[in-house]
């Protein structure tokens, strides 16, 4: 139960924000205040501070107009302040992310009353890494000891790298810049960057010798007094991967906010994907073996680095027919694949730009000699990764004054980062071969596995692939079973009005708290239309043909968006319009999406029309109030068809059970996606204007009406007719 004093923290902070910021109190607003605070007041904890209960999670669905961000804060911090708990406020996008660190947290902090501080999390890959800095402005090398791997697996700089290195060192030293790759004024091309940072694996942390001067250090010691940490879904999920508690406070003394939670169950399937490049693991073997000389000559005076370095020879030897065998296999199984799928065209094998092309096992099951060939890869990636373990934990400990190795710090310290590397990359492979070899749980979904087949200069790459289906158990398991508290909250959480599918996908209990919270606005100024114009879009041509009269039928002075489902019917329809109409229409992909969107709002101030030709990302995040936007037209409904190896093994699992794929997960992400397109054109209050469907199999299908009834309560004008919602 929430105590009085919180209560009233709560309440005095809210009213003292409205009160400076001019705002409007909301009842949608303080409902999720409510929620928010009742849920973390009644986590149970023992004198340690260790959760004890399990309905700590609430699953908050605010639509645009909430005023959302202002409601987790003011509820969660005062609760996280008491329990003793860091408040980590995860976003998807960079967008929210700044928006969160530089409008709401500043204004809370000035207008609320409430006491604290706040940080920026970031990966170390983020941060300069001051040695590497020291070590490129010393040489044209950024590390003289690694020419052979650095010549075999990153490209060389010329003049241009150093003038940025010195740039940089000026700034940095000088104070006028902190270190972390987003605030520099240009964009670092990746190349360069990968040169000038470093990972977890590569940091030598207190032992080096630029410690006092380390950019990540110095954010990690702002992180150490921060009472709210600003995060991203990726970095939350690389904390959790690596055992929690490694560059965020530990999740059982966390309290998370997922704000853009729609995104977290993708997010985190991409975290635990693995992928193997053979022809690309065969060149960091062939360069290991050319350094072995080098290495001995530098390493092999410790006579554990002696002995390890000694087990090398023998592997590679081991790893290299191996792989060759591998890569043999997988392009008789990929002709294999290719038979079937003349029975079953396009079901397995998936064509892509240029020859490249993806081959998925039907349920994601290797066949039994691809299985035996990991098995053995397996055995040799783990004793190669055990190996570079050792090795790394040896040359780190040598940079420590206080341990005695037998190795000198001036010997080991220039190898630690190739070391670190082959590491990270035979602990991968061992992960892919692992997933590779092991058979799925039956009553579990498979993991999917898939070859990929790319034309690259020089020898063509064939990658392995597998990757679970569902990243639910694991989130269940690393996330809500370990931390102390959670708020998943979004615009768009529901899929036909239910919370089923985000549990499914999230692993969310039942047990949790799920809440719609009602919206600020009058959804009956805006008029959903389902016109004339409207025709199956089975018949491609007949359907291009109704876009284009109804693009032809718009007002000269409409500003529109025109969201299509694919770039070929986009394309299709921009070449087919007038001169005169096509002028009026700005393309994505032809500019940049911001300066689109300029372009865009200059027309509309400039009194003339305006038509945006979008794809599924501006279904999402673009904010057009007003005038901007008065008319969203959705050309088709947006089922996204399983064709990637991810959904596609998914679906053909769901089918295999007895189930429909179509109607438990095209339907349901469908109705999400169809809601967040809607949801561009009432951002305000005052807004309103015209939705239109240019899909008639809402009218005609039977999961029509269910995608209609899930959206807001517009007015309803089917076939140029006002309809009543029943």
């Amino acid at each position: 139960m929430l105590e009085q004093d919180l209560k009233d923290e709560i309440q005095g902070a809210y009213r003292q924000v409205l009160e400076a910021l001019g705002l409007t109190p909301r009842y949608g607003q303080r409902l999720m205040i409510a929620e928010i605070a009742n849920t973390l007041a009644e986590i149970e904890a023992d004198d340690s501070g260790k959760r004890l209960s399990n309905e700590h999670v609430c699953v908050l669905e605010a639509g645009t107009g909430t005023g959302k961000t202002l409601a987790y804060l003011l509820a969660a911090l005062p609760v996280a302040k008491a329990r003793g708990k860091r408040l980590v406020v995860a976003t998807a996008t960079i967008a929210l992310q700044e928006q969160v660190l530089h409008q709401d947290l500043p204004a809370l902090k000035a207008h609320s009353g409430l006491s604290f501080d706040y940080a920026l999390a970031k990966g170390r890959g983020r941060y300069l890494c001051v040695a590497k800095l020291d070590q490129a402005l010393d040489g044209a090398e950024v590390n003289p000891t690694l020419s052979l791997f650095e010549q075999a697996l990153a490209s060389r700089e010329g003049d241009d790298f150093h003038a940025l290195v010195k740039e940089m060192a000026e700034a940095y030293g000088a104070g006028r810049w902190e270190g972390d790759r987003d605030s520099w004024p240009v964009t670092i091309e990746n190349h360069q960057w990968r040169q000038l940072t470093t990972d977890h694996r590569q940091c030598t942390n207190r032992r080096c010798g630029h410690f006092g001067a380390c950019a990540f250090f110095r954010a990690r010691r702002d992180l150490e007094n921060a009472d709210i940490i600003v995060a991203n879904h990726d970095l939350v999920l690389a904390d959790l991967a690596l055992g929690g508690g490694v560059v965020l406070p530990s999740p059982q003394d966390c309290i998370y906010i997922f704000d853009e939670g729609h995104h977290l169950p993708d997010k985190a399937i991409e975290h635990f994907t693995h992928h193997f490049a053979v022809n690309g693991a065969l060149r960091w073997l062939r360069t290991l073996k050319k350094s072995l000389t080098e290495l001995n000559a530098n390493l092999g005076v410790q006579p554990t680095l002696a002995r390890l370095l000694g087990g090398f020879p023998e592997a590679i030897a081991a790893l290299e027919p191996r792989l060759g065998e591998v890569f043999a296999l997988g392009h008789q199984l990929a002709e294999a694949e290719e038979k079937l799928a003349q029975k079953r065209p396009g079901r397995y094998v998936r064509e892509g730009e240029e020859g490249n092309r993806q081959h998925r096992f039907p349920l994601g099951e290797a066949p039994l000699a691809l299985r035996e060939q990991a098995s053995g890869l397996v055995t040799i990636f783990a004793e190669l990764s055990l190996s570079l373990e050792s090795m790394a934990d040896i040359l780190r400990e040598s940079l420590d004054p206080d341990k005695h190795t037998g190795l000198p710090r001036e010997q080991a310290e220039p190898w630690l980062p190739l070391i670190s590397l082959l590491q990270g990359r035979a602990q991968e492979a061992h992960g892919l071969w692992l997933a590779m070899s092991e058979q799925d749980d039956p009553q579990e979904p498979p993991r999917a596995r898939w070859l990929s087949f790319e034309q690259m200069q020089g020898d063509p790459e064939l990658t392995f692939s597998a990757s679970p289906v569902s990243a639910a158990s694991t989130l269940a398991r690393t996330l809500w079973g370990s931390c102390f508290g959670a708020v998943v909250t979004s615009a768009t959480l529901t899929a036909l009005g239910r919370f089923e599918r985000l549990q499914e996908r999230a692993g969310l209990a039942n047990r949790y708290r799920y809440q719609r919270l009602p919206s600020p606005f009058d959804y009956s100024r805006a008029v959903l239309s389902v016109p004339r114009e409207a025709v199956d879009p089975g018949d491609r041509e007949v359907h291009e043909r109704a876009i284009v009269n109804f693009i032809a039928g718009l007002e000269d002075s409409e500003a529109v968006l025109m969201l299509f489902s694919s770039r070929a019917q986009l394309r299709a329809v921009e070449k087919t319009l007038p001169k005169a109409m096509k002028e009026r229409v700005l393309a994505q992909d032809r500019m940049p999406k911001r300066e689109l969107l300029e372009r865009h709002r200059e027309r509309i101030d400039a009194g003339q029309g305006s038509i945006l030709f979008g794809l599924a990302s501006f279904a999402e995040g673009i904010d057009l109030p007003g005038k901007y936007l008065t008319h969203v037209v959705v050309t088709r409904l947006p089922f996204s068809v399983p064709d990637d190896p991810v959904g596609a093994t998914l679906a053909e699992w769901i089918e295999s059970r007895g189930g429909n794929p179509f109607m438990r997960i095209a339907v349901p992400d469908a109705s999400i996606k169809l809601v967040q397109a809607c949801g561009r054109l009432i951002r305000k209050e005052s807004d309103r204007g015209r939705i239109t469907l240019l899909d008639r199999r809402v009218l005609t299908r039977r999961y029509g009406a269910a995608l209609l009834d899930a959206l807001p309560p517009f007015q309803r004008e089917i076939d140029g007719s006002t309809v009543r919602r029943a």
